[in-house]
């Protein structure tokens, strides 16, 4: 399983073979809806009470209750209290069930994100959750790569880098600006997408009560 990566809307690092650091995730770019609502709401509750049950010392089950959400996949967890960005951990690669991840993300958000003191049990209520699901990443060509739909895993040389499907339309990147800073997140030159790096693509679903999906 992929290391627990903090999230950041602006940071750019340079990360080792696992290690994968992303940019915040806000609005669904994708025009597909994968998780029903009843699915949704689930993993939403669920991801709460991870936070929940930490602070109160307790266990909660990690069973995923369909298999669907049994299903391996890479999850980001961002919290948000009033507004802003209250901490942000997730896993690239499916090493565990998508319901599992949820937990594991949203918890590690609450509290192991070292850029925010770890989450209290007044600020609990307030919190607003929102998820990013990615799909397996797959090799692409340049070409093919759709702004809107489309993540971008880089690497090159023990470097990799990420950024969600949804960067590119905040920022109304074009095709090659997305590369070149997929390169930058890596720590790798802008044109390493034309010098040898691998490029992967993948889709990410993103709901949550910040967004309102």
């Amino acid at each position: 399983m992929s290391p627990l990566q903090p999230n950041s809307p602006s940071e750019v690092d340079s990360l080792p073979q696992e290690r994968i650091d992303e940019a915040k995730p806000e609005t669904s770019a994708s025009s597909t809806q994968e998780y029903s609502r009843d699915e949704r709401t689930s993993l939403i509750q669920l991801a709460h009470d991870s936070i929940i049950s930490t602070l109160e010392n307790r266990q909660i089950s990690m069973a995923a209750p369909t298999a669907h959400l049994a299903e391996l996949r890479g999850v980001f967890t961002s919290l948000y209290l009033h507004g802003e960005l209250r901490g942000c951990v997730g896993y690239i690669l499916p090493g565990c069930t998508v319901y599992r991840a949820v937990a594991e993300t949203a918890r590690a958000a609450a509290f192991n994100d070292e850029r925010f003191p770890p989450v209290t049990k007044e600020e609990t209520p307030h919190l607003q959750i929102e998820l990013s699901i990615l799909s397996a990443a797959k090799s692409i060509q340049p070409e093919e790569i759709e702004i809107g739909r489309h993540g971008l895993l880089i690497g090159w040389h023990g470097r990799r880098g990420l950024l969600l499907p949804q960067v590119a339309v905040e920022h109304n990147w074009d095709r090659e600006t997305f590369l070149e800073q997929t390169c930058g997140k890596a720590g790798l030159p802008s044109d390493a997408w034309q010098q040898g790096a691998t490029i992967e693509a993948f889709t990410a679903e993103v709901f949550g009560e910040k967004s309102g999906r």
